[in-house]
């Protein structure tokens, strides 16, 4: 079987789909249109480009990334199975092109519909439409997903031997003010916070214990961090719905998660002793929160958000 995965994996998250489809012996492959570069040929070109987009909504940059993913696919051929992820940036003329090298395409959103449209992509092209959004499931008839754990599952460590007790790196945006009230919570209670926001510019209303940084900070650099804490601390964006990959990776280091994605309680992996819904009259719960044990997740509930098992899922292995 061949499966070409196709998406803009700035954070490396669906090349380890693509891992976990070579596991099950699948010929598989990723084009990752965040590893795609076109430099401008003069500066004249990059003014044109720009008028282009003002006035006919056709950016030369978009033009060369998808003729990139086309010749990809001519090279490796008709596949079994392609899957998009972030559909909403590849134009409905190129994705009627890659529908023609496979039996059956497929589309993956892992962003709400409310942030990234996807209506111009919706009728008459995918023969499935996943979605982690159960909201977007009801709303357009998609079928529901979630993310999935990427990671190898850690030990158990006990609570007393981890020197952090809140761990969260995020980049500066509307999720600022309640972070900073959680920051500030916990600096009064006594609770050890390792808070990292990451953007161009510090922001002028910063919490002295969130540390700003200029530049991002991918898996390797957090990973060490992220093991020496109790509780991770997952922030939502407006109009988001869908389960980020911050639970789930609390998921593999069997950590306690603190977010304000409220739907998180409509899932059966949820366990108020594990999990904290945030919001700003609940902030002040933390403290007795984090002083719960944490109860590990069985085996078989584990197993069903495993990456494996969501390729299963998906390609219907």
């Amino acid at each position: 079987m061949k499966i070409t995965i196709i998406s803009f994996d700035y954070f490396d998250f669906d090349k380890n789909i693509m891992e976990a489809l070579q596991k099950k012996g699948i010929e598989a492959h990723h084009i990752d249109i965040s590893k795609f570069k076109y430099r401008y040929k003069s500066f004249g070109e990059k003014v044109k480009n720009f008028f282009s987009k003002l006035l006919l909504g056709t950016n030369v940059k978009r033009v060369h990334m998808e003729a990139f993913v086309l010749r990809e696919l001519e090279q490796w051929g008709r596949q079994d199975q392609i899957l998009v992820i972030r559909p909403d940036r590849i134009s409905r003329k190129t994705h009627e092109k890659i529908k023609g090298f496979t039996q059956k395409y497929i589309a993956y959103l892992y962003d709400s519909t409310n942030r990234f449209p996807v209506d111009h992509l919706l009728k008459g092209l995918y023969d499935t439409i996943y979605t982690f959004d159960i909201d977007d499931a009801d709303k357009y008839g998609f079928q529901f997903i979630s993310n999935y754990i990427y990671l190898d599952k850690k030990p158990l460590v006990p609570a007393s031997e981890l020197p952090t007790d809140i761990f969260m790196i995020a980049s500066i945006d509307e999720r600022l003010p309640l972070w900073n009230q959680v920051s500030a919570y916990c600096r009064e209670k006594g609770i050890q916070s390792d808070f990292i926001c990451v953007g161009k510019k510090k922001p002028v209303e910063l919490d002295v214990g969130i540390v700003y940084s200029k530049k991002n900070l991918f898996l390797e650099a957090i990973e060490n961090r992220m093991f020496q804490s109790k509780a991770f601390l997952d922030l939502i964006r407006t109009d988001q719905n869908g389960l980020s990959f911050r639970i789930f990776e609390a998921m593999a280091y069997q950590r306690k998660i603190i977010t304000s994605n409220a739907s998180v309680r409509r899932y059966p992996f949820y366990n108020p002793n594990n999990i904290l819904v945030l919001n700003e009259s609940t902030i002040t719960e933390i403290k007795v929160f984090m002083e719960r044990p944490f109860e590990p997740l069985t085996e078989e509930m584990y197993h069903h958000y495993t990456v494996s098992n969501w390729v299963d899922m998906v390609f219907e292995l």
